[in-house]
């Protein structure tokens, strides 16, 4: 399994298509259930745009991507309206007695490994690839969770996440999660 930052366009066609292969939209109840889901449908171009700045991290197996792990800066707080209330309630929390807006941060714009490659590791080895390529620019690595997502979140806890917040809105009960790098 190779470990490594988003190079082509091929390679942002492929999360594409494994996103809409997990997205809650698209998958049964048992399989969010049991392997868990994701919320945000991204386009190219968002997808692209994020990259630019900071790449993202993928999995592949021989050249099939296997699963990746998404990068957002806080500057693109605007790009995914369904995220904007978790930008916002970040204003409100404080971690080790600081505001986590002042602090260096990234969000994990999304976590998925293909239908095929999970329960292999993967998801534990992008997110050290994560910490691997930002942990010099960051202290923390946050992302939301949505409550009902048991999977994801025992997995996020697996890494070392801690869920620092809690906040329901008009789609969900998400869990605010921080991995502390510093």
């Amino acid at each position: 399994m190779d470990l490594k930052i988003v190079e082509n366009e091929n390679e942002l066609q492929a999360i594409l298509a494994i996103q809409e292969e997990n997205h809650f939209k698209t998958v049964s109840s048992n399989f969010s259930e049991n392997k868990g889901f994701v919320t945000v449908q991204h386009t190219f171009e968002m997808l692209q745009k994020l990259n630019e700045k900071a790449p993202h991290i993928i999995a592949k197996s021989n050249e099939e991507v296997a699963g990746y792990a998404l990068v957002m800066l806080a500057e693109f707080k605007d790009l995914v309206p369904v995220l904007i209330p978790m930008f916002k309630t970040f204003e409100n929390i404080n971690y080790k007695g600081k505001p986590l807006i002042d602090s260096r941060y990234y969000v994990m714009g999304q976590v998925c490994v293909k239908e095929g490659f999970k329960r292999q590791g993967i998801f534990k080895k992008l997110y050290l690839k994560h910490k691997e390529e930002y942990s010099s620019k960051f202290d923390y690595c946050v992302t939301e969770v949505s409550s009902s997502n048991i999977p994801s979140m025992k997995a996020h806890e697996k890494v070392g996440f801690k869920t620092i917040h809690t906040f329901k809105d008009e789609t969900d009960e998400w869990n605010i999660l921080l991995w502390d790098w510093s």
